[in-house]
């Protein structure tokens, strides 16, 4: 990689980042979520879920260098060299308009590669993303935390940008996002918006975060929670008269509650588990599924735990095998799991009870729910 960095620095091109916009607008054009870029293999786009590549020669070991490195400026460039990878945002013009990207350039068996996610240009609604209504309650706590767990790819920056943009018709705050990189840009309406974006506005997010306290926001978006540190400054600012919303990697909204936990140490999860208590607000777990209709092209299926006072105790006391037998009695709450958000979409004809079954968590159960037979939960007694 070093040799790579050398060779970059001799015969940088200024026409190379021209030709990886070429890549870009393709992507733009023919409506893709996705690009990716590997070595001994033509661009692949991402459209409507299905990988496909474009019909484009083999990539080089030297032509990727050569297409992805002046993307970089020299903090990034740096990153990478020192972490295997870096993550950035790209802005491409196509036919009169800016398309932006979050790129993340990575390494795989010592050779450069690219995924690059194509962030919609207009902001969708609750609506529009066919989520359901308490989405719209989870916008107005005075403070709090909200997070979206899920894994890469399961659109949950879109569902938080929409709850940020609701806010932002609809109430009259100071949201401030800390992000890396900054995906959705946010026009104001009623609320004051700053965006800050690391590396470029501020050095990392720990100094941005020492300085969020000084810019007086109501809500803050804090991006991934990625490590104890992180966390324990997104509870804080929870803690301190805050709305924070932040996102996460796990399997569904109950299994959060120990994705967290395993951030610490042990001998810290019983004070972790009551800042959680007492501090979240719901977490949301969302995936996304093809459908079998031509609009839209996908949906979210959603899981909702919100924390009252049952949650709440079950988290404080370690009982997290209970939390989805706590979510099926509090659907008069608006809380859901991910079986009855299939149930829902399968009923409306808009995914197949084949991709239901897939992705179910509980195939059995959602079978005789589409017989009609409603399944009880184990108590939580």
């Amino acid at each position: 990689m070093v040799q790579a960095r050398e060779w970059v620095k001799s015969t940088f091109d200024p026409q190379a980042d021209i030709e990886i916009n070429k890549i870009f607008r393709m992507g733009v054009k023919q409506g893709c979520s996705d690009i990716h870029l590997q070595v001994g293999r033509p661009p692949v786009l991402r459209i409507r879920g299905t990988l496909t590549p474009l019909d484009m020669p083999p990539i080089s070991e030297s032509q990727m260098i050569k297409l992805t490195f002046p993307m970089m400026d020299q903090r990034n460039l740096d990153i990478f060299h020192r972490d295997g990878g870096a993550d950035f945002s790209k802005v491409v013009g196509y036919k009169g308009e800016s398309w932006r990207f979050r790129v993340n350039l990575l390494t795989q068996l010592g050779l450069v590669g690219m995924v690059a996610r194509k962030v919609e240009r207009d902001i969708p609604i609750f609506k529009n993303l066919y989520l359901p209504p308490i989405m719209e309650s989870l916008c107005k706590y005075d403070q709090g935390m909200v997070l979206l767990a899920g894994v890469t790819g399961s659109g949950k920056s879109t569902t938080i940008a929409s709850m940020l943009d609701w806010i932002n018709h609809n109430m009259n705050r100071h949201i401030l996002t800390i992000e890396d990189p900054i995906e959705f840009v946010y026009t104001s309406d009623q609320c004051l918006i700053n965006q800050r974006e690391i590396g470029m506005d501020v050095i990392d997010f720990h100094v941005a975060m020492k300085h969020a306290v000084r810019e007086d926001p109501d809500i803050m978006l804090v991006g991934e929670m990625r490590d104890q540190e992180t966390f324990e400054t997104a509870i804080h600012a929870a803690e301190t008269g805050h709305l924070v919303f932040g996102t996460i990697h796990a399997s569904n909204a109950p299994g959060t509650i120990a994705r967290i936990i395993d951030l610490f140490p042990a001998a810290m999860h019983a004070a972790v588990r009551a800042a959680i208590g007492m501090n979240m607000k719901a977490i949301v777990g969302q995936k996304l599924l093809k459908t079998i209709v031509d609009q839209p092209g996908r949906v979210p299926i959603v899981e909702i735990m919100t924390f009252n006072p049952t949650v709440r105790k079950l988290v404080m006391e370690g009982a997290d095998e209970k939390l989805s037998a706590a979510i099926r009695i509090g659907k008069e709450e608006g809380m859901q799991l991910f079986n009855d958000s299939l149930y829902d979409f399968v009923t409306r004809d808009y995914i197949s009870r084949e991709a239901a079954f897939e992705v179910s968590p509980n195939i059995e159960e959602l079978k005789m729910k589409l017989k009609g037979i409603e399944v009880k939960g184990p108590s939580i007694l």
